[in-house]
C-alpha cells in the first residue's frame, strides 16, 4: 500500500496449501499455517459456523488492522470479500 503497512493472511491450511493458492492467485504477501489454530483461536478467528443449519468449527474471516507497537487499531469482522480492499481503504482513509 505504500503507507506502511503489511498484509499477513493465516489459516489452519498447510504449508503445502499455502504455496500452492498463493502460486495460483500471485499473492505478493505471506501466509501463514496455523495448522494447530493457536493464532486463530488467539484472535478470536476460529469458532462454530452453520452450512445448511448445521453448526461445524472454521475460520471466522476478520481483518485485524495492528500499529507499529503491536496494537490493534482496527477489527474489520463483516468482510466485503469482493471488495475488501477499497472496504480497508476507505476506513482507514489511506
Amino acid at each position: 500500500l505504500g503507507k506502511g503497512y503489511e498484509v499477513v493472511g493465516v489459516s489452519p491450511d498447510s504449508i503445502k496449501s499455502h504455496l500452492k493458492f498463493a502460486g495460483k492467485y500471485g499473492l505478493k504477501f505471506n501466509l501463514i499455517a496455523d495448522e494447530g489454530k493457536t493464532i486463530l483461536e488467539a484472535y478470536g478467528a476460529w469458532g462454530e459456523k452453520k452450512m445448511y443449519g448445521k453448526p461445524y468449527m472454521g475460520v471466522l474471516r476478520k481483518t485485524f488492522v495492528i500499529d507499529e507497537n503491536g496494537m490493534i487499531t482496527g477489527i474489520f469482522d463483516k468482510l466485503d470479500t469482493k471488495d475488501h480492499t477499497n472496504q480497508i481503504i476507505k476506513a482507514l482513509n489511506i
